[in-house]
């Protein structure tokens, strides 16, 4: 059991360090295009939608590192299964169709764990940002804070 824990807060921390690259890639798109959110709602909605698309990407690479995971401790042989399993077990979904051995089910709850923190990460710079697009695209606004 140690041992999985240590495996789990280890991927935990390296999904981290991705998530915290990511954010800062989405807020530097955000900021390189802001200018552009500010002329209509199309243009708005154009920048939130590829700062959510980096998100999104960052999230799935979270994904794809805890099926590697799995499968580097023998618990799919097939990638795509362990990619879904890893995609169930991240957004908590928790089908029970696949399951892993007992001997290493301790990494299903911290990868759910993991995936609640880190979608809450990106659902707060997100949502930041489309305030900030949503402030500036009102009409009659200043510019206000960006």
């Amino acid at each position: 059991m140690l041992i999985n824990l240590l495996l789990g807060l280890s991927t935990m921390i390296v999904c981290l360090l991705l998530q915290g690259v990511l954010v800062i890639m989405a807020l530097r798109y955000y900021a390189r295009h802001l200018e552009q959110a500010r002329t209509t709602i199309f243009g708005a909605m154009r920048v939130t939608s590829g700062l959510m698309l980096i998100l999104i990407v960052g999230n799935i690479a979270q994904v794809a590192a805890w099926a590697l995971l799995f499968c580097a401790l023998g618990e799919f042989s097939d990638f795509d299964v362990a990619l879904y399993h890893s995609g169930v077990n991240f957004a908590t979904l928790g089908y029970g169709d696949i399951v892993m051995s007992e001997q290493h089910r301790l990494l299903g709850p911290l990868q759910s764990i993991n995936g609640v923190l880190m979608i809450g990460v990106s659902t707060a710079a997100l949502s930041r940002a489309f305030q900030a697009v949503v402030r500036v695209a009102l009409p009659g606004n200043t510019g206000g804070e960006a």
